[in-house]
């Protein structure tokens, strides 16, 4: 397959790749030089904490947490 530079430095994979091994947005690479006009293109690892925080959000147990009544501590 073939694919361009743009003018900001961009390469697109080709849709085929993408669907393929399931690349999204936003998915990061790492890059290195193999060798002058070689290089290798690997996909990160998502972080095993990614999502954690929209799955929280997605619990459907909404007001689960709840004030308590407590002596103020203004006073000491």
């Amino acid at each position: 397959m073939t694919t361009v530079v743009s003018s900001k430095g961009q390469i697109v994979l080709p849709a085929e790749l993408r669907r393929r091994d399931r690349i999204e947005v936003g998915q990061e690479f790492d890059i290195e030089r193999v060798d002058r006009g070689e290089y290798r293109l690997v996909m990160r690892q998502p972080s095993t904490r990614e999502g954690t925080i929209d799955w929280l959000l997605a619990c459907p147990a909404k007001g689960y947490f709840t004030s308590i009544d407590s002596d103020s501590t203004d006073d000491l």
